[in-house]
């Protein structure tokens, strides 16, 4: 199925309002940026993700959209257009931040990332191919929960598919892992702690998919050389967790 890349327009909110800036009538202020994307605040209520290296938003748009509607924790989507998304602006930092911080501890935030997969795994699936199938983030870390208001909220969906949930989980644990296998980051120490707790919470089940997760961990083109290296020392912690 293919999804046109025509504006997908929601909340009453038209490409004249939301693409203003891109007539002078708003001047985006930067916000953050990614390995592939740049974030601009256009107002109080909206910012723009701009993609850095082209591509089509409308299948992460759609996702979104879909999941946004059955009740998942996502930002609204005013927009896509392009390389293009106009979202809800969220208040609150990231997970990430709040670990650092000492704002969060690893206990709550292995809840927090289990409970995120098990509703997002809860919800069925937008195209359904086979019925075992799932909505998958493929991407779901503590640096991608946004931590606001109305709870947590999750962020960055260009890598959602649909497949089995345990290959979504298996990834998760992936991520944490190469962190933790890194004796260089400052970072290792706290992620082993999220890591085992993690873990504790989702169970063995990712153990059948864990070397498809390495692969498509393998083959994310945002990895570093070295992020790369670190991969199968990730798979080796994750086994001997049990």
């Amino acid at each position: 199925m293919r999804l046109r890349s025509t504006p997908i327009l929601l909340e009453g909110i038209g490409a004249d309002d939301c693409f203003g800036y891109r007539r002078g009538v708003v001047d985006p202020v930067p916000l953050a940026s990614g390995r592939d994307a740049d974030v601009y605040a256009i107002d109080d209520r909206r910012v723009l993700r701009r993609y850095r290296k082209g591509g089509d938003v409308a299948a992460e748009a759609a996702v979104m959209a879909y999941v946004g509607g059955l009740g998942f924790p996502v930002p609204v989507v005013y927009e896509a257009r392009g390389t293009d998304l106009v979202l809800e602006r969220l208040d609150g930092g990231t997970m990430l931040s709040a670990l650092v911080a000492g704002q969060l501890d690893a206990l709550a935030a292995a809840d927090c990332l289990a409970d995120l997969h098990r509703r997002l795994h809860a919800l069925p699936p937008r195209l359904g191919e086979r019925d075992e199938d799932r909505i998958l983030h493929l991407d779901l870390h503590p640096d991608n929960v946004m931590l606001t208001s109305r709870g947590p909220v999750l962020i960055d969906w260009r890598n959602a598919t649909e497949g089995p949930p345990n290959l979504d989980v298996a990834l998760s644990a992936v991520i944490l892992a190469q962190v933790a296998v890194d004796g260089e980051h400052p970072l290792a120490p706290p992620a082993a702690t999220l890591l085992d707790a993690f873990l504790n919470r989702v169970g063995g089940g990712l153990l059948t998919v864990l070397d498809d997760a390495v692969a498509v961990r393998r083959h994310d083109p945002a990895l570093t050389a070295r992020e790369r290296e670190q991969l199968d020392a990730a798979a080796v912690l994750i086994r001997g967790h049990w």
